[in-house]
């Protein structure tokens, strides 16, 4: 398994799993995510996003839309698309990483901290409450020092030999899958015979 840099042709399945699980997609642009790879299968487990907001006050740097597929879940595939884009973060020169999310334990494990809504930045301020209105109304802001972060040894372990549950990878894409329909295709070199 490893982490990389989502390249554009990974725009249509990002949106397709970010859409499914209900994920925050606004602003999207495919060069802010990141991917979490089987390399064996060269299947895709898990991505995320590092997101940053210019303002006149400075630049402010958010996690979110992090999310795992089914069959790639509680085997440290989260946690290093987390550890990724915190890096990322703090070789990009940022003091504090924040995220405003509805699963505050499970970042809470790697040494993100509660932040008082008062505290935040104002354009995070309003990100939480436009969160709060769509896809996580329970959202809470959390925050961390890049060079705080942790990862639990038992997800650093279970990362190493992550596979997929059987019956959970995606299938096979078809002509159907285009509009194709199989039966009544021509081609362009179909010589009909």
């Amino acid at each position: 398994m490893y982490v990389r840099d989502a390249k554009n042709r990974d725009e249509a399945w990002l949106l397709d799993h970010i859409e499914a699980m209900g994920l925050d997609e606004t602003a999207f642009r495919s060069r802010d995510y990141v991917i979490a790879m089987d390399e064996r299968d060269n299947v895709k487990a898990g991505f995320g996003r590092y997101r940053v907001h210019k303002t006149d006050d400075g630049e402010f740097c958010e996690l979110t839309s992090i999310g795992v597929l089914d069959g790639w879940r509680d085997q440290g595939v989260g946690a290093h698309v987390v550890e990724r884009l915190v890096r990322t973060a703090g070789d990009e020169g940022f003091d504090t990483v924040y995220s405003l999310t509805d699963q505050p334990d499970y970042l809470a494990q790697f040494g993100f901290e509660r932040v008082g809504e008062a505290k935040l930045p104002e354009r995070l301020r309003e990100r939480l409450e436009q969160k709060r209105e769509g896809v996580a109304p329970e959202a809470v802001p959390m925050r961390i020092d890049p060079e705080r972060f942790q990862m639990p040894s038992r997800l650093r372990e279970a990362f190493k030999g992550a596979a997929a549950a059987e019956g959970d990878t995606e299938p096979e894409e078809g002509p159907e899958d285009f509009g194709i329909d199989p039966d009544e295709a021509t081609y362009k070199y179909d010589t009909g015979r």
